[in-house]
């Protein structure tokens, strides 16, 4: 599931540069003829009509965020966590169930989104594995870490470095020098100098760099095409 995660992030979540600029700046949704069609389409393997009902749907992202966290932080991010949501309401929507997929997705993009809260309060409360617990006679520490192991999973780890490897391969041959510092601002991706900020989001970058918060918007859609067309 990790890495299914990572593969969305890549290929989907990059490639719709999600803005929140208000509701005019995603795709009008879908009539309730052309929402069926794209499923019956997408229930046969169309990966056009997947994308078209993920795109066609971000209005319902903006508006779940609008309506149930209003004052829970940048939007921008909470627009992506929430598009996450979406992609896997898409990916496991079952419409022989009789459920209407707006339903479905809204509880998807509610549910992404809780569970991304649920995660920044755990990492509040989370002990540190290294962190000594206790002395053993002769002075030396233990720690949580010599208690339950390392517990890695040595397959992801791998798959996460080859994905990995690859999104900085592309980065660094797809994208200008302005493309590559948006994208690597904008998503907290490590730079060529090896420098790495937080997530930023548009208005910040645009500040930062001295230039409108639409042409950042424009370069970063731009590079995001080029980026999920090498992953293709």
């Amino acid at each position: 599931m990790f890495i299914l995660l990572l593969k969305l992030a890549l290929q989907n979540l990059l490639f719709f540069g999600l803005h929140f600029e208000g509701k005019n700046m995603f795709p009008k949704t879908l009539s309730p003829k052309e929402e069926a069609e794209c499923i019956q389409q997408i229930a046969e393997g169309n990966q056009q009509a997947r994308d078209k009902l993920i795109v066609h749907n971000l209005r319902l992202v903006a508006y779940i965020v609008n309506k149930n966290y209003p004052d829970a932080g940048d939007p921008d991010d909470l627009v992506s966590i929430g598009t996450i949501g979406l992609i896997r309401a898409v990916e496991t929507f079952d419409f022989r169930k009789g459920n209407q997929f707006s339903t479905y997705a809204s509880k998807c993009i509610d549910n992404q989104i809780k569970m991304h809260f649920r995660k920044i309060k755990h990492r509040l409360t989370e002990v540190n594995i290294n962190d000594p617990l206790e002395s053993d006679g002769e002075g030396n520490t233990l720690t949580l870490a010599d208690i339950i192991g390392s517990g890695v999973n040595v397959e992801n780890e791998v798959e996460l470095k080859i994905y990995s490897e690859q999104l900085y391969r592309f980065i660094r041959e797809e994208l200008t020098d302005r493309e590559r510092e948006i994208i690597c601002k904008r998503y907290g991706v490590a730079n060529l100098d090896g420098t790495v900020c937080r997530p930023l989001p548009q208005r910040e970058i645009a500040k930062e760099l001295g230039i409108s918060r639409s042409y950042v918007s424009r370069i970063e859609k731009k590079a995001l095409e080029k980026l999920r067309a090498r992953f293709v």
